[in-house]
């Protein structure tokens, strides 16, 4: 119960430290490329927006969950930059929260963990990546990178060929995003 507790706070201080993000706008920078002028992202989620995901190399980037979840985000949000703004913000918070859960499982070490984690939540380092639109694919891949670390702790403890496969699909999803 306590690590719940823990964890709900963890998103709460995220959350709340980031909350000036909901009223940013779209930048001139790679958001224009990626969100305000993609016909293929303003498609939303298609056959055509999961094929074109996986074959293009637009911006010099191959990352086809990237686009998918503009396109999602799209559909969802139109031009909202709000609604695109505060999804980077919900990841960027499960990460904050698989850290300290992955950390709390290594080490055994509650408040270091906690710690450790509100430092990533709020380190001004990760400003950037939850509060530019474009910047998707640093919290998703991280997002990917930590079920991954999740599920080889767990292949580590117990073995066994479909916890080992996990944890290629998630080291495989974030390399795609």
């Amino acid at each position: 119960m306590r690590v719940v507790i823990f964890c709900l706070l963890l998103v709460a201080a995220t959350l709340a430290f980031y909350s000036p993000i909901v009223h940013n706008q779209f930048i001139d920078f790679d958001d224009s490329s990626y969100i305000l002028k993609n016909s293929q992202v303003h498609r939303g989620l298609t056959w055509d927006t999961v094929k074109w995901s996986f074959t293009t190399f637009r911006d010099g980037n191959w990352h086809p969950l990237t686009w998918l979840s503009h396109a999602l985000d799209y559909q969802v949000f139109r031009l909202n930059p709000s609604g695109h703004h505060y999804i980077n913000l919900l990841l960027h918070a499960a990460n904050a929260v698989l850290l300290f859960l992955l950390l709390q499982r290594a080490t055994g070490f509650t408040w270091r963990s906690l710690c450790v984690a509100a430092l990533f939540a709020l380190h001004p380092v990760n400003v950037e990546s939850v509060a530019w639109a474009a910047e998707r694919k640093n919290v998703l891949s991280m997002l990917f990178f930590l079920l991954a670390l999740h599920a080889y702790d767990r292949y580590a403890r117990r073995g066994g060929r479909y916890l080992y496969l996990s944890v290629a699909v998630f080291f495989s999803l974030g390399l795609m995003a």
